[in-house]
Formats: structure tokens, C-alpha cells, sequence
């Protein structure tokens, strides 16, 4: 008799008691808070809260908080022309903020800002209005003049081994000199009437299908990411948003950004549209897909979290960090070409002042952290709407320089010291 044929049916029980008894693969109940509802979403509030995961919420508040003070003291704080001021001049600043996002999530501080976006605004002035080239050829050089540096910075960071405090430091002043050579004799290059650099914020989109068509873009790439998202985790048997979670999150966002395209558009003295806003926009796009959505965004992050780890396991350490300084230097000229068309052209003294400082503040701001392998790009967005807002409130309600500047840097305390405090309870709770 074959062995199948001796098989007793106490057998067969135990066979398969054996198999109903297998290990099932365990599932992080952080992963489930979806399937309980609100409740499940309170408890995961609470918990990131109390792990000190705040996230952007500090920001928001404080966005919230700074809305309503300034409305309170001003009633024209949130009027279509404050608000597009806000826009147009948090455009450019914000840009150059992006690049150092980068460069302090690798762990780093990049403090030749101000002066490459001076250098690249001296290129462009002197190839354009000096000698007459092709205004976009002109702008093309120009950009890549901060890459170039950007690069070379990168390059004795990564290769020589020198600190990139010390690098971008003798960078600051090396390129302010430069910048000063390159203009000559002349204190400032006036921005040609109607030239590209001239319109980067004086140029509105006056049609409201601009705004409003912009807006439903948003707010359908909004959708089709959660979507996407939802669908790649059923796909690995991981727990997704569930519908109604998603037409909450896209109706919030649809509700602020077509506010925001309402009080461009319909209110009396709205102009339309800022192309300022749609460049810097862009750009957060593309950097944000650049930084998780794509192979070189996830080794950024490696190498901010533990260069050490990164290296062993097989990323190329120098030749990220020399990329993640060229990104930071081509921002950088690309957010001078905005500061020359505010400022009506090139001078001696453009990226100097408080520049670099607005700058760094605004991704600190936002919540990129000073101490690496955290951030997101759009904090940049975010730390600097907060700047120019309680820049612009404190202009409408008459307040000095002096003041903006201290409370600027009250603000910039702050938020170090919330991140601090947040990094230091993560370890705490073991999650670090």
C-alpha cells in the first residue's frame, strides 16, 4: 500500500493544525490607523505629538497666528495686493531656499548664497545689457555660472576634505569680490524695459483662467498622487487611504488654493496671477519629485542621515554631495535674476544684507532640520511665507527694519529650538 494510502485521519488532522497554526507575518499597527477611523487618526496625532514628529504643524499655527494678528491691526493685511506682494517677493528668496534645503538635509550649510546670486546677476547684466547678447543665452550662462561654483564648492568639500563651512565661507567673500569686478566701474546695471529678467516679477496674468486653471491643476495632481499612492500600497498588500480619507485631503487643498486664486483674481486692485509664483512653484515641483521620487533624492537623504552607512552600502558619498552643492549654486544665481528684477537691475551690493540670513531662516523655518537627513522641500515654501508675512504686516503697520529683523530672528530661534527639543524626544521614544 503507498504511504498516501497509510495516512490515518488523525494524520490529516495534525497536518492540518500544523498549517492553521503557520506564523502570520506581523503588520505595524501604525499601518492600520487608517482602518479605525477617527479615532485611529486621534491616537497616531497623539502619538506623533508626543514623539515629538511635529512635522509642519508649528508652521501652520503659526501662519494661522500671524494672519489674524496682522488682520486684526490691518484690514488690507490679506488684500489681493499684500497677498500678491507676498507671493512676488517670497519668490525669489524662496527659490535660492530650496538649494539650501539640499544641502542642509546632507548635513551641511552652504553660507555662499547671497554672493553667487550676485554673481549670477552680474553675468547676466554684463553679457545682456553690457554686450548684447541673446537675453536668454544670457540668462542660460548666467545659471550655470552658479552651477559651476556650486560644483567647485562641492569639490573641495567632497574631494579635498575641506569643511563646507569653510569652503562656502571663503566662497562668500571670494565671489563677492568677483561679483564687484564684473560690474566695473558701474555701481548698477539697470533691468532693460520688457526683458525676461525684468518681467520674472513684475508680470501678471491678468486673464482669472490663469489662476483658477492653475489652481484645478493643483488640485488634480493633488488627487492623482494620493491615488497613485493608494493603489502601489493595495498593490504590496499594505493598508491605503481609504476614498473618504481622500476627498477630504483634496478638498481641503482645494479649498485653500482656489481661495488663494479668488483673492488674485476677483477683489478690487488684484492684478492676476504673479509669474513669480508660477516659476517658484515649479520649482518646488521639480525639486520636490528630485527628492522622493528619484534614486538620487533617496541617496541625499542616506547621506544626511549617516554619510558612514551610505558609504558602505555602495553610494557614491563625494559624488552626491558635489551634485547637492551644484543644485544649491544654480538656485541660487536662478533666485538672483528675481532679486535683480525687484531691485530694477544688477548692483554691487545685490545678495548682501540679510539675504543668506532669509534665506537659511526660511528652511529652518518650515522645518528642514539643521542637523540633517530631515526636510522637505516645500518647508522652503512654507518659512518663507511666513518671513515675507510678518515682513509685509510689520511694513503695513509702519514697524522699522530693526524690529522685523529681531523678530525674524526671534522666529528663527524658535524654530531651532523646536527642532531640538523634537529630535531630542524622538530619542527618548526610540524613534531617532
Amino acid at each position: 500500500m503507498s504511504d498516501l494510502a497509510k495516512t490515518t485521519p488523525q494524520d490529516a488532522q495534525g497536518e492540518t493544525a500544523q498549517q492553521s497554526a503557520a506564523p502570520v507575518p506581523a503588520v505595524d499597527p501604525r499601518l492600520l490607523v487608517r482602518e479605525e477611523g477617527i479615532k485611529g487618526y486621534w491616537t497616531e496625532f497623539t502619538r506623533k505629538i508626543r514623539g515629538g514628529e511635529l512635522g509642519s504643524l508649528p508652521v501652520i499655527l503659526g501662519l494661522i497666528v500671524i494672519a489674524v494678528v496682522f488682520q486684526l491691526q490691518n484690514s488690507n493685511f490679506l488684500s489681493a495686493s499684500s497677498v500678491a506682494n507676498v507671493a512676488v517677493y517670497a519668490s525669489g528668496l524662496g527659490i535660492m531656499a530650496v538649494g539650501i534645503v539640499f544641502v542642509l538635509v546632507l548635513g551641511e550649510i552652504d553660507l555662499s548664497m547671497g554672493s553667487v546670486a550676485g554673481v549670477g546677476a552680474a553675468v547676466w547684466a554684463g553679457l545682456q545689457v553690457s554686450n548684447g547678447m541673446n537675453e536668454w543665452a544670457a540668462i542660460v550662462l548666467a545659471v550655470l555660472t552658479g552651477t559651476v561654483i556650486g560644483a567647485l564648492h562641492g569639490f573641495f568639500f567632497a574631494k579635498i576634505g575641506v569643511p563646507a563651512f569653510v569652503v562656502t565661507l571663503a566662497g562668500f567673500l571670494g565671489w563677492m569680490g568677483f561679483q564687484e569686478w564684473l560690474m566695473g566701474g558701474e555701481g548698477s546695471i539697470n533691468t532693460p524695459s520688457g526683458s525676461v529678467v525684468e518681467n520674472l516679477t513684475n508680470y501678471f496674468f491678468a486673464d482669472k483662467i490663469a489662476a483658477y486653471g492653475l489652481a484645478l491643476v493643483a488640485i488634480a495632481v493633488y488627487l492623482f498622487s494620493l491615488l497613485r499612492d493608494s493603489s502601489r500600497r493595495k498593490a504590496a498588500l499594505l493598508p491605503a487611504r481609504p476614498v473618504s480619507e481622500i476627498a477630504l485631503r483634496t478638498a481641503v487643498v482645494a479649498v485653500l488654493v482656489l481661495a488663494v486664486a479668488y483673492v488674485m483674481n476677483e477683489p478690487a486692485g488684484a492684478r492676476g496671477l504673479p509669474l513669480a509664483l508660477v516659476l517658484f512653484l515649479a520649482v518646488l515641483v521639480i525639486a520636490d519629485f528630485v527628492a522622493r521620487r528619484t534614486l538620487f533624492g533617496r541617496k541625499v537623504f542616506a547621506v544626511g542621515g549617516n554619510a558612514e552607512a551610505a558609504r558602505r552600502a555602495g553610494i557614491n558619498v563625494d559624488g552626491v554631495r558635489i551634485a547637492v552643492f551644484a543644485i544649491s549654486g544654480t538656485l541660487a544665481a536662478f533666485g538672483g535674476l528675481f532679486i535683480a528684477s525687484l531691485s530694477g537691475g544688477a548692483t554691487k551690493s545685490l545678495g548682501g544684507g540679510n539675504t543668506l540670513m532669509l534665506v537659511i531662516a526660511a528652511a529652518v523655518i518650515g522645518g528642514t532640520s539643521l542637523f540633517g537627513g530631515r526636510g522637505k522641500v516645500w518647508s522652503a515654501l512654507l518659512g518663507m511665507i511666513v518671513i515675507q508675512s510678518i515682513q509685509q504686516g510689520l511694513n503695513m503697520i509702519g514697524m522699522s527694519n530693526a524690529i522685523q529683523n529681531m523678530i525674524t530672528g526671534a522666529v528663527l530661534l524658535a524654530a531651532v529650538v523646536i527642532d531640538s527639543v523634537s529630535r531630542r524626544t524622538q530619542k527618548t521614544a526610540g524613534r531617532a
